[in-house]
């Protein structure tokens, strides 16, 4: 099994930027898939960003493509979220996930970490 720590979350204005980081433990990190989701208040929890295994793979929900960036660093266990142009439609919990097979990664990972927030204002 693996732990994941997300972190990074606060306070941005719009059009700023910040960047997420999901650190895992307990097992390495690069034999998952790995994938970023959020959660708004009233609202069900929706994919922003997987990256596979390697590294070399990623995809990402229209809503943030050409702003938000997912990448990872193998050697340190640790995958990003780097999110630009940041509007009051993206506030919300951001929960990074891990996962064996690529084709259910951006519906059904295996594992959750708790979360962080993340709260534009305007």
């Amino acid at each position: 099994q693996v732990q994941l720590v997300e972190s990074g979350g606060g306070l941005v204005q719009a059009g700023g930027s910040l960047r997420l980081s999901c650190a895992a433990s307990g097992r390495t990190f690069n034999s998952y898939h790995a994938a970023w989701f959020r959660r708004a208040p009233g609202k069900e929890r929706e994919f922003v960003a997987a990256i596979n295994l390697n590294g070399i793979i990623t995809t990402y929900a229209g809503s943030v493509k050409g702003r938000f960036t997912i990448s990872r660093d193998r050697a340190k266990n640790t995958v990003y979220l780097q999110m630009n142009s940041l509007n009051a439609d993206d506030t919300a919990v951001y929960l990074c996930a891990a996962g064996t097979s690529w084709g259910t990664i951006t519906s059904a990972p295996h594992y959750w970490g708790q979360g962080t927030q993340v709260t534009v204002s305007s």
